[in-house]
């Protein structure tokens, strides 16, 4: 019960899409927002919020990029990642205790 606790105080990443932008950039450093935006199929508006909610937290950077044209990038922060990792190794200990 004690492991289910501590999923329950990451109110961040307790969120499916938020965990999923985490998942999605833990492997790959920077994204672009479109390539979320694909892999996801959710509306722009709705990832903008939950970039938004997950750069205050300073799990993530938002920049902008400029390759043929400006367009903008999530960035993982080294505490994105950390907080990350230590969620899913909480979840995972919770699933083994079911």
């Amino acid at each position: 019960m004690e492991n289910l606790r501590e999923l329950t105080k990451n109110h961040v990443l307790g969120n499916p899409v938020r965990l999923a932008i985490m998942l999605y950039l833990l492997p790959r450093g920077r994204v672009l927002f479109k390539d979320i935006l694909d892999v996801l199929e959710i509306t722009p508006g709705n990832l903008d919020s939950h970039l938004k909610a997950l750069e205050r937290a300073g799990y993530i950077k938002i920049k902008k990029v400029f390759a043929d044209r400006p367009r903008t990038a999530a960035e993982i922060t080294e505490k994105g990642a950390e907080e990350t990792g230590e969620y899913l190794k909480t979840l995972r200990n919770v699933l083994e205790t079911v």
